[in-house]
Order: C-alpha cells, then structure tokens, then sequence
C-alpha cells in the first residue's frame, strides 16, 4: 500500500511556526445551523462550502465540524448510527471530501467530532445486541446487566444519567443497558476488543480521507471502573464512570495512529476535568496534544478570577510540555454575550437557575469585545464558536413546542437545554431567515430574533466598529505579530482589576474590568481597542493591544 500522502495546507501565516496546533484559531461549526446550501431549511455540507470565503475573511487556520454521521438527531448527532457517512440531511460523503479539499486549497485545516463513549441505539451493533438477547456475545460490545431487586425490577447501580434520571434503560427480556447521556445513547464497553478495533479502524477512515485531527467528545468516560459500583458511597478518585487509568491506553494507541500520518494530524479533548494534574496526564507526549480549557469559560467577569484561571492552565499544561487552549462558548453553554450581561457572570451547568434573569445585552456586549481580545492574546491555540465573531446572545425564548434538547426533554421541562445557542446564523437581510437558506424556508429551529438584522454579516462587513471588524482585525494581528499564539507572558504590576501583561516581540494586553478608567502606559502604540477609549485611559470592560518600543 502506497503512504499516505499530506493532504494538509501550509498557510502562510503558519509557515515556520509549526505544530500548527500549538498557536491556532480553531472556529466550531454546528452544521445545522451554519448555512443551508439545499433550501430544506437545515444547515448542511453545501452551505458550508458556500461560506467557506467568510472562514478565510475571518482569519481562522481550521475548521472544527460537531458530528454530520448518519444519526437520528436525538442529541442533535452526538447519537451516531454510522461513524463512516454522512447524513442526508447533510449530504454525502462525496461532499464531505470536496469540503476538505477545498478548505485546503483555501488554507484551512479540518478537525470532525469523534464519539467514541456511546453510539446511538440506531448503530448496526446496537440492533443486533438487542435482538440477539441476554448472555449473547451482541450485547457484550454495550453495558448490558440484569437489573436488582427481587424482580429485576431496579437499576443495576445508582448512576444518573447527565441529561436526567437514572442511567440506565430496561427493555422488555428484562435486561438494562447503559446510558450516560440519553436513552437513545448507549454506552460502549470499552473493555471488548472488537470495540477499539472498530474505532481504530473509523480513525483511519477519515485520517485517509485528508481530515486533520479529531474532537473527542467526553474524552473521559470511554472506561468504567470494573464492576460498575455505586456512585453513592464510593470514596475513590475519580468517580467510577470517568478518569479510569484504561482510558489513557485507548489513546496512546490512538495517538500512534494519528502519528503515522503525515502533516501533524491533532487531537483535541472534550475534559471537564478539574484536577489540573489528572488534566495534564491526558497531554503526556504519547496521548492526546491539546483540550479544551472550560474553566475560563466558566470564570465570572473578574480580574483576579481570570488571571488565577490563567496561571493555573498555564502551570498544569507546563507540567507536559503542551499548549493551553482557550474558549468562552460552544455548542454545549450558554453564549458568553449573555452570561456577561448578568448579575452572576459564571457558567456552570445548572443553567435552569439564571434562565431568564435579567440580561444587559449591550454590557455583555462589550465584555464579551474585551474577553475575545483577552483570550486571542494568550499564549496557546482559541476556539471561536460560530456566532462569537457577531456578537450573537443566546436566544432564551423559544416555545417550547419547539424545543428538541434531550436535557429539556429528559429534566421534564427544568433545565431550559441547550438550543439557545444552536440558533441558526444570521447571514444577510433584514428578516429571518436572514439568509440561512437562499429560497427563506423556515430553519429547522425558527426562532432567529428579528433583532439580529443588524448582526448579520451583510450589516457587520462593512462597519469599522462592528463586532466582525473587531474579530477581522485582531485575528489578523494575530497572525502578523511574531509574540503571539504559543509561547511566553508575563504578568506586568496592575491594579486587582485589572489584567496586563506582556507577550514577546513588545507586544502587550491590557483588559480593564475594573469600574474606573486605567492609564494608557507612555509611549505605548495602540494595535486595536475592543472599544471607543477614554482620552489615555482605558474604559472598564475594555481591553487593548499595544506594541511597546
């Protein structure tokens, strides 16, 4: 078999500043709600490649794509019945290679979701383990247990599911299966063989096809500890459905996959871990190169919380040698405009306890200008969520007729979901569907708030001040400044809230969160500005970039 040929873009911006992982601009698409490009009225692989050019415009180095595998959509594709294909709905596979293709051409790299904890209940092995029966060697690839109770008639332990009530399922032979998410999600078992070999194999399916790297949802869950013992009571670090010590095996071998390809094929890890040295033992150089950093993106809007956040990612990613990432939305939280805009500033996961407090849009607004000059200057690579770079807020009143996340569905109504944040994009026009599709179908999810006529792309593109020139014009200096991306800082004496601090080249970032105005420091050249200064003095909620001499 002939080798792999490097189907990876070298852009010139990147050139002499590999891995290129270390330092890039990573932009998430959640296909369903990127850009029709059929007029059916869902986000699709042709949309994508129509908008292709505002990626470029933008200045990101790669595109991070949530699941497009065949799937029922119970969890809008994080439910996979096939890890090889498409979904019509999204297109076809043959679509799929022209799009890396042609992201290439156009300098961008390309990262697809991998869900590797559970497939969905549709999977060809999922089917045939429910109807080859209890004992069958079928179920053996899933988490298959007889319940307890005199009748069976109980869960097999006392794990809960993360979108609500127990986590397990009881079919009608009277076995139970497991489901850390939803019921339409059944666990791999990660102990059978035929299960990483499968995995292995989806690897290289799409490794071949030209991907770059992978997104690995729930990086932890893979391995459960043996036995499956109650949570309750269970005194052992971690809890016995994530962190087990299997899991790294499973990515070392995966890791020795994507080595053997050219191009520096990447990984990057959905870990919610807060010990920063267990987070850090995912980053060894033989397992996975970066993760996802979220507790930035859960920190409230202040100076001494977010420089504490910075140290310690910075120290736990040291301890291995890799790069920090940095995020403040996705696809899973709560759309940073609007966090921002609130009394209590900070994410967590309770998200039914700050749906519909009182929100400051044009507060958050400005914090979430300064936050992205703020993360765009530290060291590492950053993650932009489709949205970000229009100062789009979370949308929090939907019908609820129209409601599809599980969470909403599985809490009976209490956590509000995650919808709010997977509102199809606003592109050009005055009127929904502000040019999501071409003919003005109805997206799939119709709530696009008639306020965004003027957070379109076609109202922002050409307005110096908008939130899109803002994105433009400080990923461009990104990419121009030598200091930037991987690499060093250094704190610089400031007030408590205040955060400054220099990068090399005589680069500096100075973010005022404080309520009275900072000094510019003399002799300092303005870069860029999230927002309209103060003679020398910096706003509160305002972040600039200098260039010392």
């Amino acid at each position: 078999m002939a080798a792999p040929q490097d189907p990876s873009p070298q852009p010139q911006h990147l050139s002499g500043r590999q891995p290129w992982w270390r330092h890039a601009v990573i932009y998430q698409i959640y296909p369903r709600s990127f850009a029709d490009g059929n007029g059916d009225g869902t986000g699709d692989i042709a949309g994508i490649r129509s908008r292709l050019g505002h990626l470029v415009e933008l200045g990101v180095d790669a595109l991070w794509l949530s699941p497009w595998y065949t799937s029922p959509l119970a969890d809008g594709g994080y439910d996979v019945a096939d890890y090889r294909d498409i979904d019509p709905r999204f297109g076809t596979l043959e679509e799929a290679r022209a799009l890396v293709a042609e992201a290439h051409e156009l300098g961008l790299r390309v990262i697809v979701d991998i869900v590797p904890n559970h497939s969905s209940d549709e999977h060809p092995w999922f089917r045939a383990a429910i109807a080859a029966g209890p004992g069958s060697p079928e179920r053996a690839r899933y988490h298959f247990r007889p319940g307890r109770g005199a009748h069976g008639e109980l869960p097999p332990n006392d794990w809960q599911s993360h979108f609500g009530g127990p986590a397990w399922h009881r079919l009608p032979d009277g076995e139970w299966y497991l489901h850390m998410f939803a019921p339409e999600q059944p666990d791999w078992n990660w102990e059978h063989p035929e299960v990483r070999a499968e995995f292995e194999s989806v690897l290289r399916f799409w490794l071949d096809l030209g991907v770059d790297g992978f997104r690995i949802d729930v990086t932890d869950h893979l391995v459960k500890e043996s036995g499956l013992p109650d949570a309750e009571g269970h005194h052992h670090r971690p809890h016995p459905w994530r962190d087990q010590e299997g899991v790294h095996e499973v990515y070392r071998a995966w890791r020795a996959i994507a080595d053997s390809y050219p191009g520096e094929r990447a990984f990057v890890a959905e870990l919610w871990e807060t010990d920063p040295h267990r987070f850090a033992r995912y980053l060894r150089p033989d397992e996975l190169h970066t993760a996802f950093n979220f507790p930035l993106l859960k920190s409230a809007w202040d100076a001494a919380e977010l420089r504490q956040v910075v140290d310690d990612t910075l120290a736990a990613h040291a301890l291995v040698g890799a790069p920090a990432t940095w995020v403040l939305s996705n696809h899973d939280t709560t759309r940073h405009v609007t966090r921002y805009g609130r009394a209590d500033t900070r994410y967590d996961f309770e998200r039914h306890l700050r749906h519909g407090l009182p929100v400051d849009l044009e507060l958050g607004t400005r914090r979430a200008r300064a936050a992205a000059l703020l993360t765009f200057a530290l060291p590492g690579s950053v993650y932009v969520y489709q949205g970000d770079e229009l100062g789009l807020w979370e949308v929090e009143d939907i019908p609820d007729e129209l409601r599809e996340d599980p969470t909403w569905l599985r809490s009976g109504g209490v956590d509000r979901g995650r919808d709010g944040c997977r509102v199809p994009l606003p592109w050009s026009g005055d009127r929904p569907p502000f040019g999501f599709n071409a003919d003005g179908k109805p997206p799939w999810l119709d709530v696009q708030p008639s306020a965004w006529a003027a957070l379109t792309v076609q109202a922002q593109v050409g307005d110096p001040a908008s939130h899109l020139s803002l994105y433009r014009a400080a990923l461009r200096l990104r990419h121009e400044l030598e200091g930037l991306g991987d690499g060093p800082m250094e704190w610089l004496p400031s007030p408590d809230s205040v955060l400054d601090f220099r990068r090399p080249g005589g680069f500096r970032c100075v973010v005022n969160l404080g309520p009275e105005p900072y000094a510019l420091p003399e002799g300092a050249e303005l870069l860029i500005a999230s927002g309209p200064l103060t003679g020398p003095t910096v706003p509160t909620d305002t972040a600039v970039w200098l260039r010392e001499s």
